[in-house]
């Protein structure tokens, strides 16, 4: 049986389906797992040993150019490849118009929500198979029950990302453990005070431990820089996503706002507090098989104290992780 998953972003969505595929590769052996996915985030579905092939879009980048005749020619490659051989499954675990549209280039049944449960409810009438979902359940649970309803199986158990750790191209060049701090995001309304993160990394050397700053923007790399000038740290070089990952997955422990690296971290197993500025993380808050914690809320910035006793809460919970 030939499935093609379909979840194309963001970083912390594409993450949060892992256990999904742990669930469908347990409980469903025989069956060959395509995963569709923005080409910034291909390495991530990469790492889960049960996905097979990775099919990579770039609609963040087509859509800005998509009268152009070499984009509209690179759509067409993408979607004859994907009608080459059909699927026997084609899951939408994204439940967007978006991902609705992607999902019906390809040959092979539609599955996915149905109005009541999906993000955006006119995806449904895309699909051929529709399933019911708490709206109310976590992104995590959620994926995983919609997986079980349309491949016949419950699930059980705490979720399993079973990603596996990728090498480094970069790490922090003394031998001390780190904790990773991740003070950027996609919008300005998430971010946390530069004095609270001062705050942090001053108690985080204070306990003699390394600190690496992680950045994936022009933006964010300045915002490291000031920060670490006014505490410690160190500041890696542009990393891809697979290489920040690496050096996340190794870490102590990770302090990281409501963004995709923080949601990388728990899920290697890194003991995680997530810093939640702009919405309530009930839905989307860092799920991890360690100690993860989810603080603030919409309107509700955390006090850098606050921050720091759930910190040390999850160095202790694993003195051994990060020795190197």
């Amino acid at each position: 049986m030939r499935i093609l998953i379909v979840k194309t972003s963001s970083m912390g969505d594409v993450v949060h389906t892992m256990p999904a595929i742990s669930d469908i590769a347990r409980h469903r052996p025989d069956v060959r797992i395509d995963w569709m996915v923005e080409s910034p985030f291909a390495s991530l579905p990469a790492m889960h040993p049960a996905v097979q092939t990775i099919v990579p879009i770039a609609w963040r980048k087509w859509r800005k150019k998509l009268w152009q005749k070499e984009t509209r020619a690179t759509i067409g490659r993408v979607r004859k490849s994907l009608r080459a051989e059909p699927y026997d499954l084609v899951l939408d675990l994204q439940g967007l118009m978006k991902s609705a549209l992607f999902a019906s280039q390809a040959k092979g049944l539609r599955a996915g929500y149905d109005w009541a449960s999906a993000r955006e409810p006119l995806a449904s009438i895309w699909y051929q198979q529709v399933a019911t979902v708490d709206r109310s359940l976590h992104a995590v649970t959620r994926s995983r029950l919609l997986a079980a309803a349309h491949l016949g199986y419950a699930i059980e158990g705490e979720p399993n990302f079973a990603l596996r750790m990728p090498d480094p191209s970069w790490m922090p060049p003394t031998p001390k453990p780190y904790v990773v701090l991740i003070p950027g995001a996609s919008r300005p309304e998430k971010l946390w005070p530069e004095e609270r993160w001062v705050a942090v990394a001053k108690a985080i050397a204070a306990r003699g431990l390394e600190i690496a700053w992680i950045w994936g923007s022009k933006d964010e790399a300045s915002r490291c820089v000031k920060l670490a000038a006014q505490s410690d740290g160190e500041i890696p070089p542009f990393l891809s996503v697979e290489h920040a990952t690496a050096v996340i997955a190794r870490a102590s422990a990770c302090v990281g706002l409501d963004t995709g690296f923080s949601h990388i971290a728990a899920a290697f197993g890194v003991p995680t507090v997530g810093i939640y500025c702009d919405h309530e993380p009930g839905l989307v808050g860092i799920t991890g098989r360690a100690y993860v914690a989810s603080v603030g809320g919409r309107g509700k910035s955390p006090e850098s104290g606050a921050v720091i006793r759930l910190l040390d809460e999850a160095l202790s919970s694993n003195p051994k992780r990060g020795i190197r």
